[in-house]
């Protein structure tokens, strides 16, 4: 919850439109402005404060106890010009907060992290756990010295200008190891501990088997990313306490699932009991991996049968693939979604006029992999295989990725052993469209008009069945030097089931700097002022021009109004 406090009227007004905008995520104080903050600080996770910034730190000093734990803050001035993250930039999220509020109150996000405030990642911001020297390896990586970067095992972070010698160093592992000097320690959550115990197993006993099993094989309990067990399992009190206990998840399995899964050690007892003849190793396998700890049996202190047995597997890291659509061009029109993508690869592929588009916004430390036109393929299958080196990749493509661009290469590539994120983009269709007027108002379709991939005779089925329908038709790729006789000839299939009247609109280059746009015909079109960076839009029967523009009615009926009675 955000605290939401104000003093002045103008204050008010500021904090009432944040609280409208996100009702279910603020509560705004009132009352005497040092009881409200109090109050805030102790209730809520972050505080929006509409107060000077100097009010504002000598009533949170006092508070003030951990940048771990304590409330993020940002101040808001009198005039709503400016949001600044005041304290818990990134422990309470203060500095995201301010770029939250300053979209919401046009207001200037002021942020002075030095990692946010260069382009660098927080260290204690990738989402894993972290040990040892952060701030001093964070001041090498700011100050541009030599910083390695140890990955013991993969994990797709952020960019990080990290080589592979340097005086300082990050670690990335599982392993139970401490930070050395100038060392910073990540646990990503690679291993999963299969559990299986019977009835009434305390949860005692099942904690202290799995914190032995990690120990003894020199694994963190900190990179255990869930318990796992079998169904049946899924309310022994024990197990729930200790996944509780160990801050992870607790997930189960269909036994016929675990029975599926080979594994060194199976038995007869759980097969009776519960459906499968492995619970512990078949759990903490069932989703691919390593064996790191056999089963491994709890030992109680008067010598009684074990209650509880465990098993420890790896699990690899899966690599993270981002498909990003940029948009048609205008940096305002590409996603704070998208923005965000780039920024969180540490791979970027991409065509290397796109790339030239972005690159500005990428992290310090981001490897570019650009290559020319027409290496769509290679560029999707370069995507995916970095995925599998388990990196974080973000692969671009102008418009929506998923239309005409690099989705459905690498799509086609990816397996299930990658994680793969769709970025929409805004496509070349839509931005012209809102250049014309509203030419899309009801049914419509996209047919690309290039032959490089799809058979013309394909094309031109399409095309009719289209005109057929009476659909409003964009054409992609409509002509080129080399492929200058297919847009006339789609016009002619159009023409047999409109009027030459219907109008048309030629949109070029739609959101850019020499952007042009212009209204005709489908008698008066001439194809010989159509390029590939056009885009052109056919209406339907009832398109029409009104006031300069091109608007197709929701539905006939307004066309039937307009027009009066036939």
């Amino acid at each position: 919850m955000i605290g939401l406090i104000s003093a002045t009227a103008a204050g008010a007004a500021a904090r009432d439109r944040l609280a409208a905008a996100w009702p279910d995520r603020t509560r705004v104080y009132d009352g005497p402005v040092g009881d409200a903050v109090r109050r805030a600080f102790g209730e809520c996770g972050q505080l929006v404060c509409f107060l000077a910034t100097g009010a504002v730190v000598r009533l949170i000093a006092p508070l003030l106890d951990d940048k771990t734990a304590d409330p993020g803050v940002v101040c808001v001035d009198e005039g709503g010009r400016f949001a600044v993250a005041l304290t818990g930039g990134h422990g309470g999220g203060a500095n995201e907060l301010a770029h939250e509020v300053g979209e919401v109150l046009g207001a200037e996000p002021v942020v002075t992290t030095a990692t946010d405030a260069v382009g660098l990642p927080g260290l204690d911001t990738l989402g894993l756990p972290v040990e040892g020297d952060v701030a001093g390896v964070s001041r090498a990586l700011l100050d541009g010295e030599p910083v390695a970067l140890r990955a013991e095992v993969a994990w797709p972070l952020p960019p990080l200008p990290a080589g592979t010698e340097g005086a300082y160093a990050v670690r990335v592992t599982d392993r139970l190891v401490e930070a050395s000097e100038r060392e910073v320690v990540l646990r990503p959550p690679t291993l999963v501990v299969g559990v299986g115990a019977s009835r009434g197993a305390p949860a005692e006993e099942v904690l202290t088997l799995v914190r032995d099993a990690l120990r003894d094989a020199g694994l963190s309990a900190a990179s255990v990313a869930e318990l796992a067990t079998v169904d049946a399992k899924a309310g022994e009190p024990g197990i729930v306490e200790a996944a509780e206990r160990l801050g992870v998840p607790l997930v189960t399995h269909a036994p016929e699932l675990l029975a599926a899964v080979p594994v060194p050690h199976p038995s007869e007892a759980p097969l009776a009991a519960v459906g499968t003849p492995s619970v512990a190793e078949a759990a903490a396998l069932v989703r691919g991996g390593e064996l790191l700890v056999p089963k491994r049996k709890s030992e109680r202190a008067d010598g009684s049968p074990a209650m509880a047995t465990c098993a420890v597997a790896r699990r690899p890291g899966r690599g993270r693939l981002a498909v990003v659509g940029l948009g048609p061009g205008a940096r305002d029109l590409l996603t704070p979604r998208a923005k965000a993508e780039l920024r969180r690869a540490s791979v970027l592929v991409g065509l290397d006029q796109y790339v030239d588009q972005i690159r500005d916004l990428l992290r310090p430390g981001t490897r570019v992999l650009e290559s020319g036109l027409g290496a769509e393929e290679e560029r999707a299958r370069t995507a995916v295989a970095e995925a599998r080196e388990g990196h974080a990749v973000a692969l671009i493509g102008s418009g929506d990725a998923g239309v005409y661009a690099m989705a459905s290469p690498a799509l086609a590539e990816a397996s299930d052993d990658i994680d793969v994120i769709g970025v929409p983009g805004v496509t070349a269709a839509l931005a012209a469209a809102a250049v014309l007027g509203a030419p899309l108002g009801h049914d419509h379709v996209s047919i690309s008009l290039s032959d490089l991939h799809t058979p013309w005779e394909v094309i031109e089925r399409r095309v009719r069945a289209a005109a057929e329908s009476d659909l409003v038709v964009t054409f992609y790729n409509p002509r080129s030097r080399g492929r200058n006789w297919q847009l006339p000839e789609a016009l002619t299939i159009l023409a047999k089931h409109r009027t030459p009247t219907t109008p048309v609109g030629v949109v070029r280059n739609a959101s850019r700097p020499d952007e042009s746009a212009r209204l005709t015909t489908l008698g008066g079109l001439d194809p010989a002022t159509v390029d590939m960076m056009t885009v052109v839009t056919v209406g339907n029967t009832a398109t029409r021009e009104v006031a300069g523009r091109m608007v197709t009615p929701r539905g006939y009926r307004w066309q039937s109004a307009q027009e009066g009675p036939r």
